[in-house]
């Protein structure tokens, strides 16, 4: 019962000091983290039988399974028809640059690894977490449509990234077989058949809620907890079809706005409440992991953690922002303002859970650790004084310049 109390008591302490800590570079994902790391040097703690690396991962699984389908729910379809939006320039260009300068990093820092283990590091670590940048999103400070691109893209991001690391794990698991025909068997059943599951559950959950909502069969306090079984049930089927969880969750979360347009409004309202748990727990258990591999990190996955969060984050984003006429400082803080976290975590652990036994699976393991947990604290240490610094800046900005005019995803 330690690690479950423990777990507990930090949640109380927060909720009773998160007001106050709003205004503090403590951020949620340190507190949770250093107090998984403190865990872990008390004896008993690790020990515990509850302590299973499966029943770990299924509620870790349930959680980003739940964070896709509420990020795409929330996201208006009309919203990326347009290609002058800044989020369309990060969600393609800019994530399609980072995973393959990710890429090549890895294979330049660790020259053991082979491709395919590099692109399942860089894809990994592509998402951005938007818990880690909550305080960038709601500062006024900062321009709206700065914030809501950044939103955005850390709202989408997750679920692109879900395909590019399948198909490298894929790939990487090839035997005797082609590459072509393994990675053509797991498009159609991973990414096909989730694809499916995720509009069939998605649309027709959806038409039934409103359905049941216009006739009046539904107490409106209840639609949350309907709208938060769709993803639930797409996990349930995705198991029993071999399909991609997370696929389906993610399709889902757009599919359900088909027939129920106030999706968005009341995924919002559970990721706000209860779904923090989830993440919550996610950076318990991994400053649990942090502290059980911290003698096997070396300086080299610290500088692999650099890499990552910088070049292979802002240069991938100052390209994909060419044109757009936005400020040296503006491109600047949204390249550096790209965290690692409950994404990249999740997604590790499934990843370890495959057994894959590659060669370079610890390298893997050690570089992703490191990177989310300097994220963690460089990010959240960081984020009001770049705040600060750039509210500055931008008052020395012309009131016609990019970063005061507004997408058509604001409108």
């Amino acid at each position: 019962m330690i690690f479950i109390a423990t777990f507990i008591l930090t949640v109380f302490v927060y909720s009773l000091v998160s007001r106050r800590l709003q205004r503090t570079i403590i951020t949620g994902p340190i507190l949770f983290t250093l107090a998984g790391i403190v865990l872990y040097r008390l004896p008993p703690a690790f020990s515990d039988p509850e302590l299973k690396r499966q029943g770990f991962l299924l509620v870790a699984e349930i959680g980003l399974v739940m964070t896709l389908f509420t990020d795409a729910a929330r996201i208006s379809l009309k919203s990326l028809t347009s290609n002058r939006n800044l989020p369309i320039r990060l969600l393609t260009t800019g994530m399609l640059l980072t995973i393959l300068l990710g890429a090549i990093g890895a294979m330049l820092i660790f020259p053991s690894l082979g491709w395919q283990e590099a692109g399942i590091l860089a894809a990994i670590l592509a998402p951005t977490d938007a818990g880690l940048g909550m305080v960038i999103v709601n500062s006024p400070y900062v321009p709206v449509r700065i914030r809501q691109a950044l939103n955005v893209e850390a709202g989408l991001n997750d679920g692109l990234s879900v395909p590019f690391l399948m198909c490298c794990i894929a790939l990487a698991l090839q035997t005797s077989e082609g590459a072509g025909e393994v990675l053509s068997r797991f498009i159609g059943e991973q990414i096909g058949y989730g694809t499916l599951v995720g509009i069939a559950i998605g649309a027709s959950g959806g038409w039934l809620l409103t359905l049941a909502s216009r006739r009046q069969w539904m107490d409106e306090s209840m639609q949350q907890m309907g709208l938060v079984s769709i993803p639930l049930l797409c996990v349930i089927a995705s198991e029993a079809t071999g399909a991609s969880m997370f696929i389906a969750g993610y399709v889902a979360g757009f599919a359900v706005q088909l027939g129920f347009a106030d999706a968005g409004r009341r995924s919002v309202e559970f990721t706000e409440t209860w779904g923090q748990l989830f993440d919550f727990f996610v950076f318990f258990l991994f400053g649990l992991l942090v502290a059980r591999s911290w003698a096997q990190f070396d300086a080299i996955h610290l500088v692999y953690a650099v890499f990552s969060l910088t070049l292979a984050r802002m240069i991938p984003v100052a390209l994909a922002l060419l044109g757009s006429g936005l400020s040296r400082s503006t491109v600047l803080f949204m390249g550096w303002f790209g965290p690692r976290g409950l994404a990249s975590i999740v997604l590790g652990l499934v990843y370890l859970e495959r057994q894959a036994h590659l060669p370079g699976e610890n390298t893997i393991k050690l570089a992703l650790m490191m990177t989310v947990l300097v994220s963690i604290f460089s990010h959240g240490l960081s984020a009001l004084p770049g705040i600060n610094y750039y509210a500055k800046r931008i008052t020395q900005l012309d009131p016609n310049a990019p970063e005061h005019q507004r997408d058509e995803l604001e409108s």
